[in-house]
């Protein structure tokens, strides 16, 4: 008789029903969505926070170039004051800071002699603002003292985009590689931090019931291979239970707090998201992003998703059997570590190989052949497949990859037979050997 739909239903009952289960299904959303919380409402206070800086220029050419922002308020002292005085009047007044320019006859002493005083130490992004209109100023006067015609300089600028278009006529820009690369890289992270999770959840629940010894009752009647695939099932959808419930429940979270704490996530402005407000003013770059959207919408979305589904649940089970085998040999959870490493190296192989090898070149022999290694191909093939690769090579890569997951399954199960009734003692890898052999 097959028992396997029944222990997938009581494994899946008890991961769900399980208190610890509940409790982090529930927590940890409200913590992540606490801390991003807690984080942009820190961030918005930050960002408005309302700065006044003195300005002493004693070239008296400086002075022009500070224009007065939302957050930031500049004072201009008079070129006449001392530094000592106008030190006592930022501090009297409780400004943020005195910017404070040594008069000087030429650009090499004035950049030597910038001064920034205040009571608390300025953030990076103050000071790189300060610095780029001192230096933008400087060197648009240099120009002028040595005879250049600065217009004819801006004129003369160039910016070049090569257009980049197949042979069959589909425009393409260098986002594309971005998006192809995040797409992967994503897939890529989220196989890995899956497997983690819930495969070492597999390997915990092998262990409990055979140190409680629940498992000697179980197994005398259903056959190992439908013990170790139903745990294996169960858990997996457990697994996607709770992170739809993530999704969703983080989703209605965020939009609380936002309401709440009043977080308006499109006004949260950082600096750099000011400086990409401004380029996208400029032609070139609005251009280019257009191109970039374009690309988005090339790219064969219907083979991405379908086969993320394919190698995304060809690779867990594959690597859950491991995890489940694992279990089965040890008596504890320290005594899996000698174990781990092996099963952890190609996939974290993979993850490097599909970084560093995939954008370079996806089509070149490492990144085609670790594709179609079962070990590293869910992660590789999938950070491949943006780029273009032909569904043959996509189907002989499954198809190594389900006749890996079956072989491993028949392997792992000759481990989960002895070792879920060995007790005791601390297995070696002769000694799963022999087990395989029984």
């Amino acid at each position: 008789m097959n028992h396997l739909p029944l222990i997938i239903k009581r494994e899946y009952l008890t991961k769900v029903k399980n208190k610890s289960f509940i409790i982090m299904t529930f927590v940890s959303p409200l913590i992540m969505v606490a801390l991003f919380a807690v984080v942009g409402y820190l961030s918005q206070l930050n960002n408005d926070k309302e700065r006044t800086i003195a300005v002493l220029d004693e070239t008296g050419v400086l002075s022009d170039i500070f224009k007065n922002t939302e957050h930031t308020t500049y004072t201009l002292l008079t070129s006449d004051t001392s530094l000592e005085t106008a030190k006592e009047l930022t501090k009297a007044k409780e400004d943020f800071g005195l910017l404070y320019i040594v008069k000087s006859n030429d650009t090499t002493s004035v950049l030597s002699g910038v001064q920034f005083f205040s009571d608390e130490s300025p953030s990076i992004g103050i000071m790189n603002s300060l610095e780029e209109k001192i230096e933008k100023k400087l060197e648009d006067t240099k120009l002028i003292n040595n005879g250049v015609d600065i217009e004819q300089i801006e004129a003369s600028k160039t910016n070049i985009t090569i257009a980049q278009e197949t042979f069959t006529g589909e425009k393409t820009s260098k986002i594309d590689s971005y998006l192809k690369l995040a797409f992967g890289g994503a897939a890529g992270y989220l196989l890995f931090m899956f497997i983690i999770i819930y495969g070492n959840m597999i390997m915990r629940s092998v262990i409990e019931e055979k140190t409680s010894r629940i498992i000697e009752v179980i197994i005398s009647s259903v056959k190992p291979i439908q013990l170790m695939m139903g745990k294996i099932i169960g858990t997996s959808l457990a697994g996607i239970t709770q992170f739809a419930i993530w999704v969703v429940l983080g989703s209605v979270l965020m939009l609380v707090a936002s309401a709440i704490l009043g977080i308006s996530l499109t006004e949260m402005q950082s600096p750099q998201q000011d400086m990409m407000n401004q380029a996208m003013q400029n032609p070139d770059i609005a251009n280019e992003f257009q191109l970039g959207l374009q690309s988005f919408f090339n790219l064969p979305i219907a083979n991405l998703v379908i086969a993320f589904l394919f190698f995304f649940i060809g690779g867990y089970l594959l690597y859950s059997s491991l995890y489940a085998a694992v279990g089965a040999a040890v008596d504890n959870e320290t005594d899996t570590q000698q174990f781990m490493m092996p099963i952890l190296m190609p996939l974290i192989l993979a993850v490097y190989v599909g970084i560093f090898t995939v954008i370079e070149d996806p089509h070149g022999t490492v990144s085609t052949v670790f594709s179609f290694v079962p070990f590293t191909s869910p992660v590789v093939m999938l950070m491949r497949i943006p780029f273009g690769v032909p569904i043959w090579q996509q189907v002989l890569s499954f198809a190594i990859l389900v006749c890996t997951f079956i072989f491993t399954v028949w392997f792992a199960a000759k481990i989960y037979r002895v070792g879920i009734l060995m007790y005791g003692k601390k297995p070696s890898y002769k000694e799963l050997y022999k087990w395989i052999k029984y």
